[in-house]
Order: structure tokens, then C-alpha cells, then sequence
């Protein structure tokens, strides 16, 4: 199966610095969905690649939640999921590997998931760098190179 990006590339998105406005909680659309909030905001790399990252948490519970760095492929018309930084609600099996993956996990993007007509971020690791939806959006922050003019506070 085809790949839509390869694991140079996708690592270049992530390393591309995305700087993010002073404004940008006025800018992060909010939706209230049946049983989960989410919150998306748009931004554009040094590069002129668009990304988005949106923000996901349960109602009922604040374990379960998922933030995901997404780019939008001009291509497909489609968003492709870099990174997503997931809650410990669940436990995830990367398929490949036959492994599973217990607690707060982050999931990559990768040509072998693709290549196998998988997500391209199914594969996923186990983390005990965040443990609530703010401190996710924060290694985020860290991890995919965006040049935040803010300290986080309460992303919902």
C-alpha cells in the first residue's frame, strides 16, 4: 500500500516550527460533542504547511482524552495524524507488534503503519511524561516544535 509521507518527512513536519499567536485561545474553535468537548486550533509552519491540532476530552472522564498534532495533505484533502498524546482509559495494541500498551500512551506516525494500510499513527508507546490533558498539550508543545507565546493553563 501506498505511503502518503515517509518517516523523513514526517519527521520534518514535526521539527517544522509552528509558531502560535498571542491571541490564540480567542482562536481555538470549540465544539461540544454528545459526551466529549473538543477544541481545535489552526496553524500555519515556517514551511507554509498547515497544521491543526485539536484537543478531545470525555465528559465523564478526564482520563479519557486524546491531543493530536494533525497536517493537512493538500492532496487528499484529508488531515494525517503526526502525533496523538492519548489518556489511560484504554488499552491499545499495536498491531504489527502484537504489543500492548497499557496507561497514558502517545502515538506516532509511521511509513511501516501506512505501508500496511493501517492508520498512520497506530503505533503507539507508553509514557509517564503527562498525566492529564493540559501536561499532553505541553509535551506536545515540546515535542512538535511550537513557538507558544503563553505558559498553559486549563485547556477547557
Amino acid at each position: 500500500m501506498a505511503i502518503r509521507y515517509t518517516d523523513q518527512e514526517i519527521g520534518a513536519l514535526i521539527q517544522e516550527r509552528k509558531p502560535v499567536p498571542e491571541d490564540w485561545r480567542n482562536q481555538f474553535v470549540t465544539r461540544i460533542r454528545r459526551g466529549s468537548k473538543e477544541r481545535h486550533l489552526d496553524l500555519t509552519g515556517d514551511m507554509g504547511n498547515k497544521f491543526r491540532i485539536i484537543i478531545r476530552q470525555n465528559h465523564f472522564n478526564e482520563s479519557s482524552f486524546s491531543v493530536i498534532l494533525g497536517v493537512h495533505d493538500p492532496l487528499l484533502n484529508q488531515l494525517f495524524r503526526l502525533r496523538r498524546y492519548n489518556g489511560n482509559d484504554h488499552t491499545h495494541t499495536n498491531e504489527i507488534e502484537k504489543v500492548k500498551v497499557q496507561g497514558f500512551h502517545i502515538h506516532f506516525a509511521t511509513a511501516r503503519y501506512q505501508r500496511r494500510g493501517l492508520r498512520e499513527d497506530d503505533y503507539a508507546e507508553a509514557t509517564n511524561r503527562y498525566k492529564d490533558v493540559n501536561e499532553a498539550f505541553e509535551c506536545l508543545i515540546a515535542d512538535a516544535n511550537l513557538e507558544a507565546p503563553f505558559r498553559l493553563n486549563n485547556i477547557f
